[in-house]
């Protein structure tokens, strides 16, 4: 069995633990709120919302981001800083009320967007003039660098590229366009028979009397 005096103690220490919950609760310093809202921007004359947007409490690691939709939710305490912060736009801080009844609140804001000034930048080749023209002085003039080019650039190197060469995803694109748009072309019809056709008789003739399919030797 419990000593009375245990059962005291118990009753103290249960007291002390009610009391405590209930200043906690009335402190507006540890409030915690459930804090909600939505990001938008203007683009052009319409409101647009704005995603990917940085939405942190300052000087915590406790943070989010806006979704597609711009919609962000995090939890904070009343008179804690928000931080809004997006790559292009201005930063915004915002102090979440500490007069709040209840513990949840939602909010719109806005942002604009923030011009960005870089400091003008020049690349040179050579970190010096002295360089420049030491390079330039030990150039090689000679045309053998032209010679090369005109070769790679010959009908002979084209035309062995043609051959050897795979088409592209440029050039298989535009073979796949042209089949889809004969087969809409001949929907619902009898492709033509060019067996029949009297014009490709005609070239078939012309090219046997050139002799285009004589055996090349």
């Amino acid at each position: 069995m419990f000593h009375k005096t245990h059962v005291i103690l118990v009753t103290v220490v249960i007291l002390c633990l009610g009391l405590t919950a209930q200043v906690a609760a009335q402190n507006p310093d540890t409030a915690v709120v459930q804090f909600s809202g939505v990001v938008i921007t203007d683009e052009g004359g319409r409101i647009e919302p704005l995603q990917n947007v940085n939405v942190y409490i300052q000087a915590t690691k406790r943070g989010t981001y806006t979704g597609s939709d711009g919609f962000f939710s995090l939890v904070g305490r009343k008179g804690e800083v928000v931080i809004f912060s997006s790559v292009g736009y201005e930063d915004i801080e915002y102090v979440i009320p500490d007069s709040l009844s209840a513990d949840r609140y939602s909010m719109v804001q806005i942002m604009t967007r923030d011009t960005i000034m870089l400091p003008e930048t020049f690349i040179y080749p050579w970190p010096s003039r002295e360089h420049f023209k030491l390079e330039f002085l030990a150039m090689d003039v000679s045309n053998e660098l032209e010679d090369r080019a005109a070769e790679n650039l010959s009908d002979k190197a084209l035309a062995q590229m043609m051959i050897y060469l795979p088409s592209d995803g440029d050039e298989n694109a535009d073979f796949y366009l042209r089949q889809q748009a004969e087969s809409y072309y001949y929907a619902g019809q009898v492709r033509p028979i060019q067996i029949l056709n009297a014009f490709a008789w005609k070239q078939f003739i012309d090219a046997l009397k050139r002799g285009d399919f004589k055996r090349k030797k």
